[in-house]
Formats: C-alpha cells, sequence, structure tokens
C-alpha cells in the first residue's frame, strides 16, 4: 500500500486498563493500516478490542502504548486539545445510540455539526445523502429508529470528515431497517471517499465491505479482502 494513499496505520498499539488491583490488556499489539476511501468491517466477539481500537484511532480515547497515525499526524502524540481538534476536523461518529436533541428537527440536528465544521455540506445535501430530504423538518419523535440512525449518519457526514468511524450502527434495528442504514453508509462512503470503518456482530455485514479485520483476545486475528463488494440490499440476512 503506498504511504500517500494511507489514512490510519498503527503499531504494536495497547491498550491497559486499571480494574483494583489488577489489569485488563484490551489491546496487545495491533498492527493495521487503512487506505483512503475503503470501506472496513471490523468484527468481534464482546471484549474483543474492537471498540477500544475505534476510539483510539478515533481521537477518543489514548494508548497505553505503540503508535496511532492519520495522514502524517501521530494520534499518540497528541493532547487532549489536539485529539479534540483532530476529531471535530476530520473524523465523523455513528454510534448504537442515535443521540439526537428531542427539542430539534432533523436539519436543525445536522447542522449542530455544521458551525463548527472547516468545510462543511448544508443540512439537507446531508439529509438528501441518506434518503431523508422529504424527513428534515421532523423531530426525533416522529421518526422512526432507522430514520433516526440515518439522521446521525447525515450528521456525522455533514463536516465532509476524511474518516467515517461506526460503533454498531445496526444493532439496536431489525434487519429490514439495518438494511436502509447500511444502504446510507454505503452511499456515503461511494459519494463523499470517506474512509469507513464499520464494528459489528453481524458477519453477514462482512459482504458489503472492501475488507474484513477480525478482532480477539485485543489482537486482529484474521483480514480477508471481498474480491467483489455487495451491496446491503444482495446480502442474505
Amino acid at each position: 500500500m503506498a504511504a500517500a494513499e494511507t489514512v490510519f496505520r498503527t503499531t504494536g498499539l495497547t491498550k491497559v486498563y486499571r480494574s483494583g488491583a489488577g489489569e485488563v490488556h484490551a489491546l496487545r499489539g495491533v498492527d493495521f493500516q487503512a487506505a483512503r476511501g475503503e470501506f472496513i468491517v471490523i468484527l468481534g466477539p464482546s471484549g474483543s478490542g474492537k471498540s477500544t481500537f475505534l476510539n483510539i484511532v478515533g481521537g477518543l480515547d489514548t494508548a497505553t502504548g505503540g503508535e496511532a497515525w492519520f495522514e502524517d499526524h501521530q494520534l499518540t502524540a497528541l493532547d487532549e486539545a489536539g485529539l479534540t481538534q483532530f476529531r471535530r476536523d476530520h473524523v465523523g461518529f455513528v454510534f448504537q445510540f442515535y443521540n439526537l436533541v428531542p427539542s430539534l428537527t432533523a436539519r436543525e440536528n445536522v447542522a449542530l455539526v455544521t458551525e463548527i465544521a472547516r468545510r462543511p455540506m448544508t443540512p439537507d445535501a446531508a439529509l438528501a445523502l441518506v434518503g431523508l430530504s422529504d424527513r428534515a423538518n421532523h423531530f426525533p419523535a416522529q421518526l422512526s429508529g432507522g430514520e433516526q440512525q440515518r439522521v446521525a449518519i447525515a450528521r456525522a457526514i455533514a463536516k465532509n470528515p476524511e474518516v467515517l468511524l461506526c460503533d454498531e450502527p445496526t444493532g439496536a434495528l431489525d434487519s429490514a431497517t439495518g438494511i436502509r442504514v447500511l444502504e446510507a453508509l454505503t452511499e456515503v462512503n461511494r459519494t463523499v471517499g470517506a474512509t469507513t470503518l464499520v464494528i459489528t456482530h453481524n458477519a453477514a455485514i462482512r459482504e458489503i465491505a472492501d475488507r474484513v479485520v477480525r478482532f480477539a483476545d485485543g489482537r486482529i486475528v484474521e483480514e480477508t479482502v471481498n474480491a467483489t463488494r455487495k451491496t446491503p440490499a444482495e446480502v442474505s440476512w
């Protein structure tokens, strides 16, 4: 992989949590690279280290050892202010729970991000990308779970991030609704070109990825490249 194409890279990444008199080794020397525009699915059981890994490369947590880089920025050398700026300028996050402001419409929820971004798209453009132009003036309570998650995706992409990090984005949804959310993510990946990392417990989602990375016991234990990506509608759920 050419260095110019690499968005993320980690070397020997470790994370140790202190628990009373003991230690929990969440990451045990993770080496990883992600190319610009790549769509990567991260699989693994609970406690395998995948969310810890995503939080570190997203600037939400810090490593105990090793290095993590975003382009030419060493994340593991940044202080809290530096990590905050990295998250604000470069990363969009999508979580299992939508975290929308109940008193704001879909458009207004997305606009919260555009007000602090360096080069945002308009809220309406972001909502159009996830197929919600006709729901822009609705409040979260007037939207289904899948629609709320798509608003959360629109909010994440409205600042035109280089990276989109998703932790169990379909975990609270039924399969039919989850397909709509995944269609929104793949459309964003294709249209915006954001390098996309998606954590999931659902092994079927692996078929929509460029590459699948499997975590176990704090390590990457398997990587698989898909010769042909399927669309969410083509996957057998």
